[in-house]
């Protein structure tokens, strides 16, 4: 990988790995779920905007606006799954659980990934259907990894399995749940779309459908300095900047190569939950990040992303957008 694919990488790692603690912040200050969805996603889609502009995507040809319209169930569905449900489930379990504990469960994707890739294909075979499947194997390497990230989360949960953080971790496994079958959407109903211009779609949706919400439960006071420098960064800079350095990253490695700085994500947000909230590092955390990296690691192995079609190392114009954190 040349230098600049690990100034890339390494700027992935991080921007998509701060998410958690920023939605800390900012749930801790008072903010409401919709006014941070809102906050995120409305200053991510004006950042993105005038690029889509630039680019000329928003005009009436091929990948313009009637691109969006033939394909508007399917985005509808992928925004529900990726950015509607998940950015609100995840500000509201954080009002329970620390940042890193966030980030470890969320860690879990590709493996529920690679189940639900596996469930589909097999539910496909059996209705005579020609699948988008791999045709792979579950071997004893992969079933090892199943098992393993299991337990790193049940190892990780288990403990607060009662009160409100039970009703938490239900909420960080239905974000698991949405953002493993949103890439199977994009990749069989959405190959069509702009990846740039079908985020921008997204996330404006996000915002309009939030704005009410939002209005209803507007802070009476201005917050304080840190809250709001954390609204800013997870528009500005965990959203906007983020899929523009991915988009970057995926033409400059593949997306085979790229996609493994989500094995990355876990450590950073676990390391700035510890460093910047003072949030503890104990024993179990330390076993349930092993468990599932280990084991995500090893059930997906060398291969591609469960839900994503084969792709060369590089490609010139269209790439998949995960908005993950």
């Amino acid at each position: 990988m040349s230098r600049r694919g690990w100034v890339l990488f390494a700027l992935m790692s991080v921007l998509w790995g701060i998410p958690y603690l920023m939605i800390k912040v900012a749930v801790e200050g008072g903010i409401s779920v919709p006014v941070l969805v809102f906050a995120r996603t409305a200053l991510g889609a004006a950042v993105l905007l005038p690029l889509v502009v630039r680019r000329g995507a928003g005009g009436p040809g091929a990948g313009g606006l009637g691109t969006l319209r033939r394909h508007w169930r399917p985005i509808l569905a992928f925004a529900a799954l990726e950015i509607l449900g998940p950015w609100a489930l995840l500000s509201d379990a954080e009002r329970h659980l620390s940042s890193s504990m966030t980030g470890l469960l969320i860690a879990a994707v590709p493996i529920a990934g690679l189940v639900l890739a596996r469930l589909l294909e097999t539910w496909e075979r059996a209705r005579g259907k020609e699948t988008a499947g791999t045709g792979e194997r579950l071997g004893p390497a992969r079933w090892a990894g199943l098992l393993l990230g299991l337990g790193g989360v049940g190892v990780l949960a288990a403990p607060h399995l009662e009160g409100g953080s039970a009703w938490a971790i239900g909420e960080i496994m239905l974000v698991v749940l949405g953002y493993s079958i949103a890439p199977m959407i994009a990749a069989r109903r959405l190959g069509e779309v702009p990846s740039l211009q079908m985020t921008v779609a997204c996330l404006t949706l996000a915002a309009l459908v939030y704005a009410a919400p939002a209005a209803a439960t507007w802070p009476e006071s201005m917050p304080d300095g840190t809250v709001l420098a954390a609204l800013a960064g997870l528009g500005i800079v965990c959203t906007a900047l983020a899929f523009v350095v991915f988009f970057e990253l995926i033409r400059e490695v593949g997306t085979s190569r790229a996609m493994v700085f989500t094995y990355v994500n876990p450590a950073v947000a676990v390391a700035a939950g510890v460093l910047f909230l003072d949030e503890p590092l104990t024993g179990t955390i330390a076993a349930a990040f092993v468990l599932i990296l280990c084991g995500s690691v090893l059930a997906t192995g060398s291969r591609r992303r469960p839900g994503l079609p084969p792709e060369p190392e590089r490609r010139s114009e269209e790439v998949r957008a995960e908005p993950h954190a």
